[in-house]
């Protein structure tokens, strides 16, 4: 398979955001790129950002030096140029919002921008397996749509748990190392070496970013590794033979997912914008509970590995067996999410106080 260019990607990955990322730091001091204390944050003193340009730089690496790899069947030489390209144009995007903090509108156009350009190189959904259904192509048009919208909210997603040092890019390593085992044992080895380099550019920027962080990634890395992830299972996991082929990248990238959605639909029943901030995700609630922050990073990185190690294990089993570890699973989690005060909850109306019977009557007190 050519072991040597895997390592040497490897080393390149790991060792190129290890060594440079000093230098970034440095760059982003000169540049002003300074993520400030805020209320919401957990930090107490300002701290550089663009952490994600060296994570870029080591994936970009790898992928140039085992380019014989990577670009064959079923990973195309226009997809590998596509995940780069795309990656690139999210990565700028994430370097200008941590920079000069560019409105949610504009940064979420530039987020489809990079899909657009990742589809248009070929990094698409053309079918999926629905179990006791079997596959259904998609037409080109949903195919594109579908895709878009998957690449977007893994991109989202996983910026939204980039809240604590070390939590995104520690989802980010394992999740690429899930996303590599399932692709080498289906057959889709490109696709793993790809993911290999990925976890592997995460793990090199993580002594770093570990608590205290002397440097964040920021919208820059977060965005990158989630739309690099999003790109990868598009290309590879759902064009798998597996049964719940759909599935494996929902359980792999569960945590960000389930915390986007928590968060959706909380600020929904609050009749705000969803693209309103606030201090209520995963991370922040397991602090609450008194929690110190790296035994809350080290717990959702469990949840994680038991998410990743669920979408293994489905792989391996038939469709009915699968039906019932997906029923248990989703169980344990609701129950967990509850007990943790995760679950959104809607406040009844209680009875009208005196002064809303005063108004209601036309009169003022």
């Amino acid at each position: 398979m050519g072991l040597h260019l895997i390592i040497i990607g490897i080393l390149l990955a790991f060792g190129i955001p290890l060594l440079l990322t000093p230098l970034v730091k440095k760059l982003a001091v000169a540049a002003g790129a300074i993520d400030q204390p805020g209320q919401r944050k957990i930090h107490q003193h300002p701290v550089p950002c663009w952490g994600g340009l060296g994570i870029f730089l080591g994936f970009a690496a790898a992928l140039v030096a085992a380019a014989p790899l990577v670009a064959i069947s079923p990973l195309s030489r226009d997809e590998v140029i596509g995940l780069l390209a795309g990656g690139l144009v999210v990565l700028v995007v994430g370097m200008i919002d941590d920079w000069k903090s560019i409105p949610p509108l504009a940064k979420l156009a530039g987020q489809i921008a990079a899909a657009a350009v990742a589809v248009s190189f070929g990094i698409r959904v053309h079918f999926v397996f629905i179990p006791f259904g079997g596959f259904i192509r998609l037409w080109p048009l949903m195919s594109i749509a579908l895709t878009i919208v998957w690449l977007v909210a893994i991109t989202n997603a996983l910026n939204l748990v980039d809240g604590l040092d070390g939590l995104a890019a520690g989802i980010a390593a394992i999740s690429a190392g899930i996303v590599a085992y399932i692709s080498f044992s289906q057959g889709v080895a490109p696709v793993g070496i790809c993911a290999l380099f990925l976890g592997a550019s995460a793990l090199g920027f993580l002594p770093h970013n570990w608590h205290p962080a002397k440097i964040f990634m920021k919208d820059a890395g977060s965005m990158f590794l989630g739309f690099t992830l999003a790109s990868l299972a598009a290309i590879g996991l759902t064009k798998s033979a597996v049964v719940f082929a759909l599935i494996l990248p929902i359980l792999i990238l569960g945590i960000p997912i389930f915390d986007m959605l928590l968060a959706i639909s909380r600020r929904l029943m609050r009749g705000q914008s969803i693209l309103t901030a606030d201090r209520e995700h995963i991370h922040h609630r397991l602090l609450d509970l008194g929690l110190t922050h790296r035994q809350t990073v080290l717990s959702i990185y469990g949840v994680n590995l038991l998410l990743g190690g669920s979408a293994v294990l489905l792989t391996f089993l038939k469709t009915g067996q699968g039906l019932i570890v997906l029923f248990l699973l989703c169980v344990v989690v609701l129950f967990l999410a509850n007990r943790v005060g995760l679950l959104p909850r809607q406040r009844l109306p209680g009875p009208p106080s005196e002064d809303s019977r005063a108004r209601q009557a036309g009169t003022h007190k």
